[in-house]
């Protein structure tokens, strides 16, 4: 009845709204002249949508939300792709907002975030959870399934994400064995001919977690001239998606030709024994969480390197600084964090050993155009009634 009698009562004053990326102009007629009112907050624009919505012959909003600042391209690479299509608003929310506006939204995008029973219940339109890449571990799926809401992830294999996580995990190997710390002091110290590095050529290299990344990992890595140990937890299932490699593909999900030996869970302090390099892809879970502890780089050849383009949790934090100040880890390169952002003063990153990005492994403008595509084709899909193709749903 309230709504109501405020969209009557804008009509009877010849008020208009239009759209206009995400947000909206209220267009307020007078004798002297039209005065323009922009409103971009989200629960302002969420009670003006909603009187839009009551309306008779206006389509209905279907809304996205992003959680939080981190990751811009995001948001802002899906906007741009649903810019033509009026009828999907796409905002970027503060974290401290998200609780307010949770349930003005249709589809939720995590990111970082850390989407709980507490946070979930505050739905009340809310239809899918996403996450803008595959991991999907910060999201309570028990709790969404009860509010009946699906959750997915986005393959990584069809979008490039694959393909750039796989190439950072060589940039971060590289710059390891090159010695970057040491290169850069020597180009202000005027040195030439030092530091000496190493090459990949003979090394053998450890992928922990045979899935899309690790196996875009082993094809980039042969021709340096390494031999490749992998560990998966079943090498008997095919995965799914990975139309990039099915030159590679022998029929049983093996990937005989991109691995010199093949593992499970079991071999990984074996397998770690003898590797030069040891790189994390694995799926952070309750059984993975950790697995990087102390026994296991106690396992790891006097100055190997590790490196982890996966999940900081996968990681300890107290293991790999006590082998750090040891001298036992060769080196440590990591695109994710034990908590994120990280600390730039932690004393972690004062090893000249250490390289670290911010979580850029996956984020390049091909696979971010192409996942902002998936995000956007959902919501084209969801507003219309259609079947969600695209994303791989886990509940």
């Amino acid at each position: 009845m309230y709504r109501s009698t405020i969209v009557k009562s804008l009509i009877d004053k010849n008020y208009s709204i239009i759209r206009k990326t995400s947000s909206y102009k209220i267009l307020v007629p007078t004798n002297c002249q039209q005065q323009h009112h922009w409103f971009s907050s989200p629960g302002l624009l969420g009670k003006v949508q909603e009187m839009v919505g009551d309306g008779v012959g206006v389509e209905p909003i279907t809304r996205i939300l992003f959680c939080g600042p981190y990751f811009p391209a995001s948001h802002n690479y899906t906007r741009e792709y649903l810019q033509s299509h009026p009828f999907i608003q796409v905002d970027d929310v503060a974290f401290d907002d998200i609780p307010d506006v949770i349930g003005n939204y249709d589809i939720c995008i995590i990111k970082n975030m850390q989407l709980n029973s507490d946070l979930i219940s505050r739905t009340k339109r809310m239809k899918l959870i996403m996450q803008y890449g595959v991991g999907i571990e910060g999201v309570d799926i028990n709790a969404a399934t009860q509010h009946g809401i699906k959750v997915a992830r986005i393959p990584s294999d069809v979008t490039g994400n694959a393909t750039s996580c796989a190439e950072m995990a060589i940039y971060l190997m590289l710059g390891l064995l090159r010695k970057q710390y040491e290169m850069q002091i020597a180009v202000k110290q005027k040195k030439l001919g030092e530091p000496i590095g190493d090459t990949l050529l003979g090394k053998t290299v450890f992928i922990m977690g045979f899935g899309n990344i690790g196996i875009h990992l082993a094809k980039r890595l042969h021709p340096f001239g390494v031999k490749i140990l992998a560990t998966k937890r079943s090498w008997a299932l095919p995965l799914q998606n990975s139309h990039e490699v099915e030159a590679s593909y022998v029929g049983n999900g093996t990937y005989d030709d991109l691995v010199d030996e093949k593992g499970g869970r079991e071999d990984i302090l074996k397998f770690a024994s003898r590797a030069d390099i040891v790189a994390c892809c694995l799926t952070m879970n309750s059984k993975t969480a950790g697995i990087v502890n102390e026994n296991f780089i106690s396992s790891m050849k006097k100055g190997a390197l590790l490196i982890n383009i996966a999940r900081g949790g996968l990681l300890d934090y107290d293991a790999v600084l006590h082998h750090l100040k040891s001298g036992h880890l060769g080196g440590l390169g990591i695109d994710v964090a034990w908590t994120e952002p990280f600390d730039p003063d932690d004393v972690i990153l004062k090893f000249p050993n250490v390289i670290i990005t911010p979580h850029v492994a996956g984020v390049t403008e091909y696979s971010y155009r192409q996942m902002a595509k998936v995000v956007g084709d959902v919501a084209l899909q969801l507003h219309t009634g259609k079947s969600l193709t695209g994303i791989e749903i886990v509940n």
